[in-house]
């Protein structure tokens, strides 16, 4: 029998980025409630992107916070358009395979932790590399500022450019309310930490019952503090990417 054979497992990721860790937990037998909380949109003045291009050789590096920003700049900035001296940076592996998708080679990333602290951490980054340098941070709307601030105190000049937006997608609470009830959902997978508070709140009341009922599995600390914030108790924190949650998911919920 599959390791996973029957267990009801809810992604929460993105819907563009959701079926590729649903299939792999299908092929371990798993039964998969895609349940986006996030909706990844074009930026509301596609226009100001565009009009950035001419800006791109006064930058020495760009910075891509995730795979949505480079999907969505090099839609409205294509590739010919970047100049062969900016260098290009990503947060982790998942954003340094779109880049490197879109022919961009000797993309700098962290080889763990996949965080603004671990990119801070790297040479590129450091203060004698970044001092008097421009830089420019590719990004969605609002999102932390530790990477801005932390540049900005090295005596990086940095920009930020807002090239897609994030805001909660529509979910459907009775329906979950009802897996919940019925003790048919096994365990909910999260990689942000605001889809927490997004989810939390289309919950209203019913949130701390949800988070406390449940395994819930988180892909970085943060994720997992925002989830003890709205009441989880069971919580796992797995390593980053598709390997480490469909490991976590094995070693909670497999069978011998």
């Amino acid at each position: 029998m599959a390791a996973l054979a029957g267990q009801l497992v809810a992604l929460t990721r993105p819907r563009e980025q959701i079926e590729p860790l649903a299939l792999r937990l299908e092929a371990l037998g798993a039964r998969v409630l895609r349940l986006p909380l996030i909706e990844i949109a074009p930026p509301e003045a596609p226009e100001s992107v565009r009009e950035f291009a001419p800006r791109l050789g006064q930058f020495d590096l760009a910075f891509f916070v995730s795979p949505n920003a480079v999907r969505h700049a090099l839609d409205l900035l294509p590739r010919a358009l970047w100049p062969a001296t900016l260098r290009v940076a990503a947060v982790g592996p998942g954003t340094a395979r779109a880049l490197q998708e879109h022919g961009f080679c000797d993309v700098i990333v962290p080889a763990s932790g996949f965080d603004s602290e671990s990119v801070l951490a790297l040479p590129a980054f450091a203060d004698e590399a970044v001092a008097r340098r421009r830089m420019l941070i590719l990004r969605g709307n609002g999102g932390r500022e530790l990477l801005a601030d932390s540049l900005r105190q090295r005596g990086a000049e940095v920009e930020l450019l807002g090239c897609y937006r994030r805001r909660a997608a529509p979910v459907n609470v009775p329906v979950l309310l009802s897996l919940l009830a019925r003790g048919e959902l096994a365990a909910m997978v999260f990689s942000s930490s605001e889809a927490v508070g997004f989810l939390a709140e289309a919950l209203g009341g019913e949130a701390r019952g949800l988070f406390s009922r449940l395994p819930l599995f988180a892909s970085h600390p943060r994720i997992a503090e925002a989830l003890r914030m709205h009441g989880g108790s069971e919580i796992v924190l797995t390593q980053p990417g598709d390997d480490g949650v469909c490991a976590a998911l094995l070693a909670r919920l497999g069978r011998p």
